[in-house]
């Protein structure tokens, strides 16, 4: 099992993103969360198998048919934050 934030820039707020996100990464089995970010963007914490990981960053890149993703960054987690980012917060529920 791998965790990856992803943060996704381009006009991916008030597009359903963030719901359209948590669909695909349920069907793909993973955990974690999204959410709306201050800038304008989105942000996605997600745990599972490194395969599946590369699946939803390919398809966040798409995105649903409203928005359009300008980038989607892997940005690396600190090792002593990964189980406060995912205890708390999960894709049943957004933010």
């Amino acid at each position: 099992m791998e965790m990856r934030r992803y943060l996704i820039a381009g006009k991916v707020q008030g597009v359903g993103f963030r719901f359209w996100t948590v669909g695909r990464a349920r069907l793909l089995g993973l955990a974690g969360w999204v959410k709306n970010r201050a800038d304008g963007g989105v942000e996605v914490v997600a745990r599972g198998q490194p395969y599946n990981l590369d699946m939803l960053a390919g398809q966040l890149w798409e995105g649903p048919a409203m928005a359009r993703v300008d980038r989607v960054e892997l940005v690396p987690l600190a090792e002593e934050g990964k189980s406060t980012l995912l205890a708390t917060h999960s894709f049943d529920q957004t933010q």
